[in-house]
Parts: C-alpha cells; structure tokens; sequence
C-alpha cells in the first residue's frame, strides 16, 4: 500500500513485524482478534499526512510476528513488555497507544502500567472496566451458566483452532463480515448448545458490506494460513492468569488524557458497559459512539474514527 513501510524488530525477546508510515511524535496501533496489522490500513497514511510516525505491529502470534507455542506467552504481562520495548527498538521515549478489540486492552493495560511510556490513551470497542472480583471465566460461568459462551468455548487449546483452521478463507469471511460468534444478542449464538462450535449456525456472507472488499478477506486469510490461530486464541487462555498477576488493575487509575470509540452497532456493548469506565479513567475526554458502525469500526467508519483520531491527537500537549 502506498506510504506503508514494513520492517522487524527486536523487543521482548522475539521478533515483532510491523507497518509504518510517516515521521513525528509516535502513535502505536494495536490491532485485535482475529485481525493483523491491516486493520489499521485505512489509519496509517492518515496519520502520516497529518505529521504523526504511525506504527501497527502484528501482536505476538498473528502475521509475520514470532508465535510462542506457550500459553502463558500470551498473558498481558508479555504483550505490554513487547510493547515497551517497541518504542525502545524505534528510539521514542513516549507514544500515544491506540487499540482496538484484543488491542484496546493491551492499550489501556500499557497506559496504566507505564503512564511514564504511553502519553495519551484511545481505545476502540473494548473499555477499561479494571479488574472484576473473581477470575474473569467463573464470572463468565456465573453469568452465562449453561449458555454457550465464546470465551469459555476458547479455553481448551485446539479445540477452537481446529474449527477456525479448517477453512479459513470462510472463517475471515463469515467473522467479518457475517454475524459473529462474539454476538450474544443473535439468534444464531443464543441457540447453540454445549459443543457447539464459534460458526455454529452461521451462513457465510454470499455478499460484502461496502467497506470490506474480497481483496481485505483475501489478505486477513493468507495471513492466518501463516500464522494459525493458536496466538490469538491463547490470549483468552489467559484472562484468569493476568486476573492473578495484575491485582493493581483493580485500583489504578489512567491518568492521561483518554478517548473510547465504539460502534452504534457493536454487539460487545451488551456485555461491556461503559459508565464503568469513568471512575478508572478521570481523564476520559470523550465516550463516542460512531453511527452506523459495528464491531470493526475503524475498518467500517474509517473517515469518522480517523477525524475523531486525530482531533484528540491535536489537543494533546506537544
């Protein structure tokens, strides 16, 4: 893609690919699941042309990045040391960290660990709601009881993946662009029962929707047929583990200057309220719920996110 550079690079004891674009203050872009640097395409020369070095790694596990066999290579823990050490590889002291899904956790969890690295804060469809009082599985099993639940379904290692590799071209497909197994208010996801599988009664888009093209789920899919799912999918296997090992999540505040972002239709927000947010981050300056868009919406409503973007990026202090 024109403007968009790609390089490695050591961090963390492994090697993370990332795309770039542009010179000046540094904006990390953390994609989420199942996605890849390409999430960001639509931010990365948008950012440049407005005098911004926009980075988008894969996350360990996802495209050209290493992939650790190891679950617990997957807790929050890691992911943030990689991410220090990122801007350490790049020579920046700072960076203004923007996430999305998988991404925006990691984004939040970077600002309030190391408020000294990450200057300013924007996360997309996943909020910061702390730590919860028990293991984030018995929550979900307390909560969702005998219902079919995605992120309980991911706990066993290879059992999900060998769902989602089986085809992949039409595993991109149907998530992107279909009703995905994340959805708990749709009928498909509803019915299942135990043993059931995340495309479970779900029929593949025969149609795209107008901002994902055959070329986009051509890309996401030669990317997974590299990678595999077992990264992304070990990321789940370690909610309980970063529960234990991050306790201070439960208090500490996100002091910099923060922006959430989050699509009309995006059927997280019935499992993710936002009014939690406020009192972990004082500094939220805007919650915005972008019109028409659901879950993917930097990719769907791209000319909106990349205004909201860099509207907070300009108020920032230089």
């Amino acid at each position: 893609m024109s403007g968009i550079t790609h390089r490695t690079l050591e961090t963390n004891g492994l090697r993370l690919h990332i795309a770039e674009a542009g010179a000046g203050p540094l904006v990390l872009l953390l994609h989420g699941w199942p996605e890849s640097w390409y999430s960001w395409r639509h931010q990365l020369p948008a950012l440049a042309a407005a005098g911004y070095h926009a980075v988008a790694p894969d996350v360990r596990g996802y495209g050209r990045s290493d992939a650790p066999r190891e679950v617990e290579a997957y807790r929050m823990k890691e992911l943030v040391a990689d991410f220090v050490g990122l801007l350490d590889a790049l020579g920046e002291r700072t960076a203004v960290v923007v996430g999305h899904d998988w991404g925006a956790a990691m984004a939040w969890s970077c600002a309030a660990l190391h408020p000294e690295r990450f200057r300013a804060v924007v996360g997309m469809s996943v909020p910061h709601l702390g730590r919860p009082p028990m293991p984030p599985t018995q929550l979900f099993r307390n909560a969702f009881k005998d219902q079919w639940f995605y992120i309980l379904y991911f706990q066993e290692p290879g059992v999900a993946e060998a769902e989602l590799e089986a085809d992949i071209p039409r595993t991109m497909r149907t998530v992107l662009a279909g009703t995905a197994g994340f959805d708990v208010t749709a009928e498909a996801v509803r019915s299942r029962k135990p043993g059931d599988g995340f495309l479970t009664g779900v029929e593949v888009p025969a149609r795209l929707p107008a901002w994902l093209t055959e070329e986009d789920v051509a890309y996401f899919a030669k990317e997974f047929a590299h990678s595999g799912f077992r990264g992304g999918l070990n990321r789940y296997r370690n909610m309980d583990r970063d529960w234990a090992e991050l306790p201070e999540l439960a208090t500490v505040k996100i002091e910099q200057p923060a922006l959430y972002l989050v699509g009309e239709k995006d059927p997280g927000r019935a499992i993710a309220p936002v009014e939690y947010m406020r009192p972990l981050v004082p500094n939220l300056r805007e919650v915005l719920v972008v019109p028409g868009a659901g879950h993917w919406v930097q990719q769907e409503c791209a000319d909106a996110v990349n205004t909201a973007l860099l509207g907070f990026l300009k108020s920032l202090p230089a």
